[in-house]
């Protein structure tokens, strides 16, 4: 009988089925354009834009997947995600205290077709944040865009290549609360349009890119600038505006500093207070495995 227990334990053991691994490309999960009631808490919405590029890059969905996880972890803040570029049913964006943009520009930039549904709520003080290609807007979008944001990539004179950014020092700022100094590689834009009057704007993230990388005339009369990668914007009617360049390489949102910088720049567009020590973002490795786009050749 001493080995009877033993033998059972092994038998069920390998009766149990085995776990099937998560599918990657399963989107199913994350809630979409699923509203609040409660007054109380502060609306943030997250547009993800539409299939772009190869797998584990302008990963747009997987990565608003994430900051909607880790926006949830600050209390009383209620992210709501949309995709495909634009909300189905725009009045989503009623009651938002920010709206965050994670998606492809310029000529394509949804943005280019909505200016009259924005423009009210720029007028009412909602924040407005833009990532990586967002912040590329034709001269016409961009120049109303510039007026919510401080500045904007302008084709003409802007300049997008893939470099290795070393950011040894940060601003005292409530966006970089709890960040350290890091450097990463990633598809950081500069050399942006900015408003005439400077006033309202600060550097966030600053380095000094390889001279080579100046591709464009105006980018080229500077050999050897630090340059501005990331900036926030404070509105003369009191509303918040947010650029980073940053997030081409989905892989980037494992770094927390990375990660932890962009989340309290939401906080703060949505003026959410952002702790001293900066918004938790706690990730599980396997989330970066996740939502991704099914960019596989059929």
């Amino acid at each position: 009988m001493r080995f009877l227990l033993p033998v059972l334990s092994l038998a069920l053991f390998t009766a149990a089925p085995l776990m099937a691994e998560a599918d990657p490309y399963d989107q199913s999960g994350v809630p979409l354009e699923v509203d609040t009631t409660d007054s109380t808490l502060t609306k943030i919405v997250i547009i993800a834009g539409s299939k772009s590029h190869g797998p584990g890059d302008h990963e747009f969905f997987a990565g608003c997947a994430i900051l909607m996880d880790m926006l949830k972890q600050t209390p009383g803040v209620f992210p709501v995600m949309a995709r495909d570029g634009w909300p189905k049913n725009e009045a989503i964006l009623k009651g938002a205290k920010s709206i965050v943009l994670y998606m492809d520009g310029r000529g394509g930039h949804p943005v280019n077709k909505k200016l009259d549904v924005l423009k009210p709520l720029m007028a009412d003080g909602v924040g407005w944040v833009n990532i990586h290609y967002a912040v590329d807007y034709t001269k016409e979008t961009g120049a109303t865009v510039i007026d919510w944001m401080g500045g904007f990539y302008d084709a003409e004179i802007s300049i997008n290549p893939h470099w290795v950014a070393n950011f040894g020092t940060l601003p005292e700022h409530v966006i970089t609360r709890g960040v350290k100094p890091f450097e990463i590689k990633d598809e950081w834009y500069y050399n942006m349009r900015w408003k005439a009057d400077p006033a309202g704007l600060t550097n966030i993230l600053t380095a000094t890119p390889p001279d080579n990388t100046r591709k464009t005339a105006d980018s080229a009369a500077h050999p050897g600038r630090p340059e501005v990668t990331a900036w926030a914007y404070d509105r003369p009617n009191g509303g918040r505006g947010f650029g980073f360049t940053g997030g081409h390489n989905h892989k980037n949102w494992a770094n927390d500093d990375f990660r932890r910088l962009v989340v309290n720049a939401i906080l703060w567009s949505a003026k959410v207070d952002v702790p001293k020590d900066g918004a938790p973002v706690k990730l599980a490795p396997e989330a970066m495995n996740r939502n991704l786009d099914d960019k596989r050749k059929k």
